[in-house]
């Protein structure tokens, strides 16, 4: 048997969580390190243990698993993420990727999809779960390409922490509470995000988080169905 793989879990499902984590360490070479439910956690554990892998769901509290991929590879790039979620469409499966992970597994995979993937990506290559096509995400990607230019790209890491705080109903007391920052900092973030994305309210912050993938959609994703990319703010 080969060197033991490190992997960190993170799901905000404990059922979810737990099952994985069972599922994982009946394989030999596998060693489950850590696991937690709350995307904003996720980071520090994974600089603190540095597993190989990091499987993370999209919808996380906290952090979602998109923005989770983008820090992990700015901060921590010798762990390779691979995103496990019910949420098999287009624009999640793309924005992961460009955000830095190496493979995604739908939830309704066998088991032992999951776990080829994770020795896949423990090499530190791509990983794409049926029914997902190379071909299919090699297209996506260059379209997303050529569409560039959200305004959610010009947001700071804290910003956009404080964008899904915000947009999950979290006070501004609530928000400076969770990262750690003063009240009057959380509020000067929460009014820099309104004027960059040129949101004029509560109701439009929250419009534009389902939009942007930050909250997850109301119901889930029938497979391979395309979410609409938001679309840029026009100028008043």
């Amino acid at each position: 048997m080969g060197l033991t793989i490190r992997i960190v879990l993170a799901d905000d499902q404990n059922v979810v969580r737990e099952a994985v984590k069972c599922l994982l360490e009946a394989e030999p070479d596998f060693d489950v390190v850590g696991d937690v439910d709350d995307g904003l956690a996720v980071l520090p554990l994974v600089e603190r243990l540095k597993p190989q892998v990091l499987i993370v769901d999209v919808a996380m509290p906290g952090l979602s698993g998109l923005e989770v991929a983008r820090q992990v590879r700015q901060r921590s790039p010798q762990t390779g993420v691979l995103v496990l979620s019910r949420y098999v469409s287009e624009w999640y499966v793309t924005e992961a990727l460009r955000n830095g992970a190496v493979g995604y597994v739908a939830e309704q995979a066998e088991a032992r999809e999951l776990i080829r993937a994770i020795r896949t990506v423990a090499q530190g290559k791509r990983y794409l779960s049926a029914p997902l096509s190379v071909d299919d995400v090699q297209a996506w990607l260059a379209q997303a390409e050529h569409d560039a230019g959200d305004a959610y790209a010009t947001l700071t890491g804290r910003e956009r922490e404080v964008l899904q705080l915000v947009a999950e109903g979290h006070s501004s007391t609530r928000v400076a509470r969770r990262l750690s920052i003063s009240v009057r900092t959380a509020e000067a973030h929460r009014a820099n995000v309104m004027r960059k994305l040129r949101l004029e309210n509560h109701t439009a912050l929250i419009r534009y988080a389902l939009a942007r993938g930050v909250l997850p959609p109301l119901e889930p994703l029938p497979p391979m169905s395309r979410m609409p990319r938001p679309s840029r703010p026009t100028a008043p």
